[in-house]
């Protein structure tokens, strides 16, 4: 699995992040999208530079995180961004928002895919939206988007969707075909598409990230994508992202922001961002092959010891979407978990109505932590 060294519970339980201070220490805590990995060392190096200078002060008007993300998508996804058309933001959550805030009018329509990760609902409904439902399809063949669902929501008079791409909780990467459809009913109803691509550096073994952006004049026109290093490597509490465009439609709203939006970026955020997308490519390979390892353990472990739920393995991410309807849990299976086990996952119905009997357990630890969790789980069943 690679050089990475993974703490034990005695040292991750050190930390202070909301992950180890939620929960008492007789919880497994796998629910929030934290990796229990070490920090890369290029990005550790630069923080303890920048900590030796004594330089936090506020984030500076260079291209350092521009220039950082568009030689990572060129090399990484042959994805040519002009640095010109990346404009840097808190977080990915609040670039969204703010770039709703200037295409929605209160009482619009934009539209999501549930199951879909928990706060795309919130961000509508702060911007005084209303959250429109276009579930993903669910088949033999696994979930993709519903191109018909989304059809008749955006014929509906919506005004944007926030496309999940790589999806969370599920783990999809979507099918180019997929994206370059979506693109051409964003064009055919005049909805805009904000992509919230924020995994895409996750995407395992056997899957192809495609950037929204990349697949059409159409997704150019209609397009906005929202990167950030914090899910890949580890840096959500550093607060930095990028919103990109590709066509001088939506850069348009996109140079609305307010000039304060950059102030508001943590300065050692873009610090390990930049040191992330430049410098962190060997350590990132290192924990997708743990990730890769431990979807497949994950599945080995439930088939064996809880073979009444059912698990596909994701194509990306370290999250894994559990269904635990036919043990008969309730609709919360989670808050079973909590007291029975002491594992903390997050509750599927959070995701949508889609979500109600299942969970999301985040895979991305030690495979000794992800054995210990399903064995709980087991015994509580």
């Amino acid at each position: 699995m690679g050089n990475l060294s993974i703490p034990p519970l005695t040292e991750l339980r050190k930390r202070r992040s909301a992950k180890w201070r939620t929960f008492p220490d007789d919880v497994l805590p796998l629910p929030v999208a934290e990796m229990d990995f070490p920090l890369a060392e290029p990005v550790a190096k630069a923080l303890h530079e920048a900590v030796d200078r004594s330089d936090t002060g506020y984030a500076a008007p260079t291209r350092d995180l521009a220039e950082a993300v568009s030689n990572y998508a060129r090399r990484t996804w042959d994805w040519r961004i002009d640095a010109d058309d990346v404009r840097t933001v808190a977080d990915v959550g609040i670039g969204i928002v703010e770039v709703l805030r200037r295409i929605v009018s209160a009482g619009d329509r934009v539209v999501i895919s549930p199951p879909v990760y928990e706060p795309f609902s919130w961000w509508v409904r702060e911007v005084g939206a209303h959250v429109v439902e276009a579930p993903l399809a669910d088949g033999p063949l696994g979930w993709r988007l519903d191109l018909d669902a989304l059809e008749r929501a955006f014929a509906d008079h919506a005004t944007a969707y926030v496309l999940c791409n790589p999806h969370n909780p599920i783990g999809l990467v979507h099918r180019r075909e997929d994206l370059a459809a979506l693109a051409k009913l964003a064009e055919k109803y005049g909805v805009y598409v904000l992509s919230d691509e924020i995994h895409a550096p996750l995407v395992l073994p056997g899957a192809e990230f495609v950037p929204f952006l990349s697949v059409s004049d159409e997704a150019r026109r209609w397009g906005f994508a929202f990167l950030s290093a914090s899910k890949g490597w580890n840096l959500a509490g550093l607060k930095a992202a990028t919103v990109v465009t590709a066509d001088p439609a939506p850069k348009r709203y996109v140079d609305r922001l307010s000039p304060h939006s950059l102030y508001r970026t943590g300065h050692l955020g873009v610090i390990a961002t930049v040191a992330a997308f430049n410098d962190g490519d060997q350590w990132l390979a290192d924990v997708l092959d743990v990730l890769d390892h431990n979807r497949g353990l994950l599945d080995d472990l439930l088939v064996k010891l809880l073979p009444g739920v059912h698990y596909r393995q994701p194509q990306s991410g370290f999250l894994a979407w559990i269904d635990f309807r036919e043990l008969d849990w309730g609709d919360d299976p989670a808050e079973h978990l909590l007291t029975t086990a002491r594992v903390a996952l997050n509750a599927g119905h959070r995701y949508g109505s889609a979500g109600i009997g299942f969970a999301r357990l985040n895979f991305g630890c030690s495979p000794q932590t992800l054995t210990e969790a399903i064995t709980r789980i087991a015994a509580a069943s």
